[in-house]
């Protein structure tokens, strides 16, 4: 058994040529969240495919759960995957189900609870993510934003043991990107679940993150505590953190 939640140990993954994660090694703790950062085509969301065990790696080892997933057949990574859940990019709901059935959907999959517990659990989580006025509506007809919401909460129905977001803020709107932000928080500081946002938007990852990762070209150019990041000597962590404060300054008032 493994001392932290999650850890990557010395982990390599290429396809072809590429070689999308190059001796990456970090870990996550019970409780804390892991921000990692970069730009696009890093390995971030790679990363998340490997702790699911969606990908598994050339080299190194992952442990997920305190376990060793990396060589697991997909039936023993079925119990790893009821602790663990992701919230990927697109929602991934169903489209022909209203948002209450899609939360309420990984609930009847347990066979556990009443209709009736079905109901309070659902309406709880729709009023935490502050959607209950949706459960009514179709996906087709939601915002790509109140999508992901609606995402979260059904990734909350399982009671996971850690949540995974793959780029939460992606693609939204500015108010929607702040409301998101707001939500990843308070789960963090209300159920103090393990996990893990992959993202490059660094004004959430300095709201939610207890350690970054920076990948840089599939290396580690950077894991640690989120106020030693703007210490880091790295050229291309300073010039990311330059264009994201110049993309966050407020505008001069207008001539």
């Amino acid at each position: 058994m493994a001392s932290h939640y999650i850890e990557f140990q010395n982990v390599c993954k290429a396809f072809g040529d590429n070689r999308v994660l190059d001796d990456v090694s970090f870990y996550v703790d019970p409780g804390e969240t892991l921000v990692i950062l970069g730009r696009s085509g890093v390995g971030k969301s790679v990363t998340l495919q490997h702790v699911m065990g969606f990908l598994k790696p050339d080299m190194g080892r992952v442990w997920v759960a305190g376990e060793d997933i990396t060589d697991y057949r997909e039936s023993e990574l079925q119990h790893i995957r009821r602790k663990v859940t992701m919230v990927f990019q697109s929602g991934a709901l169903f489209d022909s189900l209203t948002i209450f059935e899609n939360v309420a959907f990984p609930l009847q999959e347990m066979r556990s609870y009443t209709e009736e517990n079905i109901e309070e659990v659902v309406l709880g989580l729709l009023d935490l993510l502050e959607i209950r006025e949706l459960a009514d509506e179709l996906p087709s007809g939601l915002s790509t934003g109140m999508k992901r919401s609606a995402a979260i909460a059904r990734a909350l129905a399982a009671r996971p043991e850690a949540v995974l977001y793959d780029e939460p803020t992606t693609m939204v709107d500015p108010l929607m990107s702040h409301h998101i932000e707001s939500l990843i928080e308070r789960l963090k500081r209300q159920l103090k679940l393990t996990s893990v946002v992959v993202t490059h938007d660094t004004r959430l990852a300095r709201r939610v993150a207890d350690r970054m990762v920076f990948l840089e070209a599939g290396h580690v150019a950077f894991f640690g505590e989120p106020e030693k990041l703007p210490l880091c000597s790295d050229e291309l962590i300073r010039e990311f953190l330059l264009e994201d404060e110049i993309r966050f300054a407020p505008s001069g008032p207008e001539s």
